[in-house]
């Protein structure tokens, strides 16, 4: 396709990759009818075109697609349209990422190599362009100016992707990046002969992938003779092995003396197409004849050349004629000279040097790093053509997957056999016994399978892409402090998209949004919550304890935040029942109508919000304790500068509203206040480690470690001990613990897995980074379905750890807001966690909504939080309850007697719900019956075990720079030892007597018997 195999990708802001909040991007929806996952891989018949109702999702997109398309008649779209060939693109970009992996398979490689033009013969930084100055009138625009001269970078290579001898038969390529300014530069890229052997991308991918790793004549044969016309045909293979014959089969004597052709065009100005060549200056010496017992021959050819003289080049270009003679989309047909007259436009100069000095050899280097790009240009010389479109995809892809930035895992062939066996076995097995029914083994196949289904559907890429693909300045590197630790703002954990899952970056979709504001109001949210909500009286969740509610809390604070427009400003207005009156501020006078702050949304054409951003990063980066900028970051350190979070005798400093300082404070209440006070002291242990192990560690490094450490760890307690606590089964205990740690050392199970799927026969962390079929972001449906409220009780009694005397009773209003740093202050963190730990939480269900939350005061507003609930749901686009557990693959209802088994709830949601099918999702997640030992629905589980999962195999930071290097040994070491036990015990060691011996600290705590006196000998 080129001499070079990609290049790495930059942020969609095409700016380099630094440590900042950026700012919200302004992402369409598009293709929701239509998802990426479910495209044929080859898209529509050619001149078919997707349509879009307007005003719909994606209907502005499809009119730009249409705009270009009429703007631009030189190109034809693979599949009718910009958007279905950018689909297209993209698939076959993967496909040469795999190409790559079976290149490193084949030759021995230590890490994974260009997919083609690997070997290079020469890279200079320093050769020179300069246009001639009789450079006729139409060609004299942008850079190409008469006179002009540029510095220019220069890349010799051999074609193969394999490190083979200069003497097997291969083409040459020459990549040039001209610099013609601060902010600008050309990428040239051409290869020794005129034409391609591929009419068009997925021509030009079927032949590599048939010719990779093809390194002896047998291979080669089966590559060409059966691989090869199995892909694309006997008549397209034919001509392909003729052009490729005809091309490779000639003795390159020196990289001097050959002409290299661009094979596909680029735009000129309002010259329009050219295709361009560099061909030899008149006059270069010959070279002798190669010596064959010299694997580098070409090499020390051209370093001999270069030690006597200057070798110069000719850039020339052919002006487009017409799509008979000079066709922009076929790149396997020649731009003939008689059609398209050769006009010389510039002289490529690369200096005499010594090629074998320390200096030359470092630049080689630099130059053998860089990822050359067509693309790399601006609008006025913008590539055109089926090759050079796909390019941008191939390129971004293939030069990442070479840089670490981004990767693939191949699926063995046995599970794509096995698996589709396998899932069709239990969806027919699941209509008699439910999946948590089955023993724990074969439950847990039956559970990869799900994932497995759940990945392929139910990822749903809502990321706004460029279709056709437009030209951009040469992407800046990565910082390297970047590489090894957490940025700030959650950008650059993946090196090759450095926005994805960062602050400001769109939540995803589990599902197709279903915009109705016909129905926002129907039937009335406030009603829904008086009937179905309100807490009648407290049902306790008699498996856990209330720690298990503020972690939840402390984990989605971590997680989402929908940014809100402030109080006042912009507004979302309930109509209250007739009969019934809201104070919308403290003490404000009643009104009709529920007011309260509406969440800021990406619109199209001021219709209805499409897309909202997450004001929190979407990875488990510990933000909630550290905080989503620089700036808080830096700010809750140590006044000098110290790697320590700042602590006032072991507890949070308070801010000016009473409120301690951390990463995230809204929705303050004593269950969080003792989770930051815990993970804040955590970070300053393992701070202390560092130092200790490692003195010579600077403060800054001490600080990013011990982020990474406490981060992995919060992670990790919340995959192997909060989850399985709340979801109480062996099953669910032994496939979360396989997500961290592997599967059970059974034969049977990991015989099954090895039949489904073999990357789950290790631990995630031990895995690469895969973010299946979407690009990686938590979903409105993952917001949703952690919607626990229900977990918050409206009172707590306090409890003396060591004596079991009551140290008072506090309803919610008591421990919330600014009112809970006294209280933690007064009882201390020992007794604050042991309180919590003996006391049970709500359980999720209806009729046990906070009373307390319902007239809840924030942020200047009164608001009764599950009217909000429902309302945000509505507006945000998830559907519906019904439509909700379809669309994860469960029956529908046909009747509410279908939901719960309880005759007062059926009753209760008959006189709310016309339908089954106006049954909000989250009450009809509250109403529906677990399964046994559950704390929530199976159809909440569904999202559950779907982002479970991709929360750890998406993060590069959990999965292939999970190790001592990035982590050191000791933060390995902590974050395998450790858990909640170890946590609380470290700082608060009096409490090991207390916590449970054989479940996790979300359990419910050994109480102490009130009685004799016991000395104080409380910690704090």
């Amino acid at each position: 396709m080129s001499p070079d195999s990609g290049r790495s990708r930059n942020d969609r802001r095409k700016t380099p990759c630094r440590t900042r909040t950026p700012s919200r991007p302004a992402r369409a929806a598009h293709r929701w009818e239509s998802h990426m996952h479910e495209t044929k891989k080859y898209g529509r018949p050619a001149g078919e075109t997707p349509a879009a109702a307007p005003g719909a999702p994606g209907a502005e997109r499809h009119e730009r697609a249409e705009q270009a398309e009429q703007a631009e008649p030189y190109e034809r779209y693979v599949g009718g349209s910009p958007e279905a060939e950018r689909v297209i693109f993209e698939g076959l970009a993967r496909d040469l990422m795999r190409v790559q992996l079976k290149i490193k398979k084949r030759s021995g490689a230590a890490s994974v190599d260009r997919a083609f033009h690997a070997k290079a013969i020469l890279g200079v930084e320093d050769a020179r362009l300069r246009f001639h100055q009789d450079l006729p009138g139409d060609l004299r625009t942008g850079f190409a100016q008469p006179g002009a001269e540029y510095p220019v970078v220069v890349r010799l290579s051999n074609a193969s992707g394999l490190h083979g001898p200069d003497s097997a038969p291969d083409l040459r390529g020459a990549a040039l990046r001209v610099q013609a300014g601060p902010q600008e530069a050309h990428d040239l890229l051409m290869t020794n002969f005129p034409v391609s052997h591929a009419r068009d991308a997925r021509e030009f991918v079927a032949f590599a992938r048939a010719m990779a790793g093809a390194d002896t004549t047998l291979r080669k044969g089966i590559a060409l003779f059966v691989k090869l016309p199995m892909a694309v045909g006997w008549p397209a293979a034919t001509r392909m092995r003729r052009n490729v014959t005809e091309a490779t089969g000639r003795t390159v004597t020196s990289l001097a003396l050959e002409t290299y052709w661009s094979r596909g065009a680029i735009m000129w100005g309002d010259a329009g197409p050219v295709r361009y060549r560099l061909r030899p200056a008149a006059g270069a010496p010959a070279a002798p004849p190669p010596s064959r017992g010299d694997p580098d021959y070409l090499g020390h050819e051209l370093a001999a050349r270069l030690a006597g003289a200057d070798v110069v080049f000719e850039l020339c270009v052919q002006r487009y004629a017409d799509a008979r003679r000079t066709p922009i989309e076929n790149g396997a047909s020649d731009w003939r000279e008689e059609d398209a007259p050769v006009i010389p436009v510039a002289t490529l100069t690369i200096p005499r040097r010594d090629l074998g000095a320390a200096a030359a050899r470092a630049t080689a280097l630099r130059v053998d790093q860089l990822a050359f790009d067509p693309w790399n240009t601006t609008d006025a010389f913008r590539p055109l053509g089926n090759l050079n479109r796909a390019r941008r995809a191939a390129y971004e892809a293939s030069s990442a997957h070479r840089r670490g930035h981004r990767f693939i895992t191949p699926t063995p062939r046995r599970n794509v056999v096995a698996g589709k066996l396998i899932e069709a076995g239990f969806r027919a097995l699941n209509r008699v016994v439910p999946w948590h029914r089955l023993p724990p083994l074969l439950g847990l196949l039956n559970l990869d399978a799900f994932r497995q289904v759940l990945r392929r559907r139910n990822l749903i890429d809502t990321e706004a892409r460029e279709a056709p693909p437009r030209a951009r300045a040469v992407p800046e590197p990565v910082e390297e402090h970047l590489r090894t630790r957490r940025s700030y703002d959650g950008t650059c954990n993946d090196l090759s998209a450095p926005m994805m899952g960062a602050v400001g970056a769109a939540f995803g979709r589990n599902l197709p949004p279903v915009y109705r504001p016909d129905l926002f109001d129907t039937p009335n949210p406030v009603t829904v919550s008086r009937e179905l909500l309100r807490r009648d009286a407290f049902i306790p969740a008699r498996s856990l304890n209330i720690l298990a509610a503020a972690w939840i809390q402390f984990q989605v604070h971590d997680w989402v935040e929908h940014k809100r427009y402030p109080a006042g400003t912009r507004n979302v207005e309930v109509p209250m029942p007739p009969g019934m009156t809201w104070s919308n501020t403290p003490g404000g006078a009643p009104e009709t109508v529920m007011r309260f702050a509406e969440n800021e949304g990406v619109r199209l054409d001021g219709g209805a919000p499409i897309l909202f951003g997450n004001a929190a990063s979407h990875w488990w980066d510990g933000s909630e304790v550290y905080g989503g900028d620089e700036a808080v970051a830096r700010s809750l350190r140590e006044p000098d500068g110290g790697a320590a979070l700042h602590l006032e005798h072991g507890h949070l400093p308070p801010g000016p509203d009473g409120i301690p300082l951390t990463g995230f404070r809204d929705s303050w209440w004593l269950g969080l206040s003792a989770m930051h006070t815990l993970f804040a002291r955590e970070h300053n242990a393992v701070c202390e480690a560092l130092r200790r192990e490692y003195p010579r560690m600077d403060e800054e490094s001490v600080y990013h470690t011990a982020r990474l450490v406490v981060s992995a760890l919060i992670a990790k307690i919340h995959t192997v001990e909060w989850t399985p606590a709340i979801l109480a089964t062996d099953v669910i205990d032994i496939s979360l613990r396989a997500n961290w740690e592997g599967p059970p050392d059974n034969w049977a199970a990991r015989l099954g897995l090895w039949l489904v799927d073999a990357h789950a026969l290790t631990g995630i962390p031990e895995t690469l980074p895969d973010h299946h079929a979407a690009p990686y972001s938590l979903t409105e449906e993952f917001v949703t379905v952690y919607r626990m409220h229900p977990l918050i009780p409206d009172d707590y009694e306090m409890i003396d750890h060591l004596s079991g005397a009551s140290l008072g009773t506090l309803d919610f209003n008591d421990v919330q807001g600014a009112a809970a740093e006294p209280v933690m202050r007064r009882v201390g963190l020992a007794n604050a966690l042991y309180s919590f730990g003996v006391a049970h939480p709500g359980a999720i269900t209806l009729r046990n909504y906070p009373r307390a939350l319902q007239a809840f005061e924030r942020d200047g507003e009164v608001i009764d939080l599950s009217v909000v609930d429902i309302a945000r749901t509505r507006r945000r686009g998830v559907p519906r309850y019904n439509d909700f557990r379809a669309g994860l693959h469960r029956p529908r209802l046909r009747r509410f007697e279908d939901l719960t088994s309880d005759p007062e709830t059926v009753a209760r949601l008959k006189d709310v719900y016309r339908t089954v099918d106006d049954i909000d999702t989250m009450v009809g997640l509250y109403a529906e019956n677990p399964p046994a030992g559950f704390g929530f629905s199976d159809t909440a589980f569904r999202v559950f075990i779907l982002m479970a999962s991709r929360r750890l195999q998406s993060d590069r930071f959990l999965t292939v720079d999970f190790r001592p290097e990035i982590y050191t040994p000791l933060g390995m070491d902590w974050i395998a030892r450790g858990g909640m036990n170890s946590v609380i015990l470290r700082h608060c060691p009096e409490l090991a007597g207390l916590l449970p011996r054989t479940a996790s600290a979300f359990a419910p705590w050994r109480p102490v018997t009130p009685g004799r006196h016991v000395p104080d000998t409380r910690h704090g």
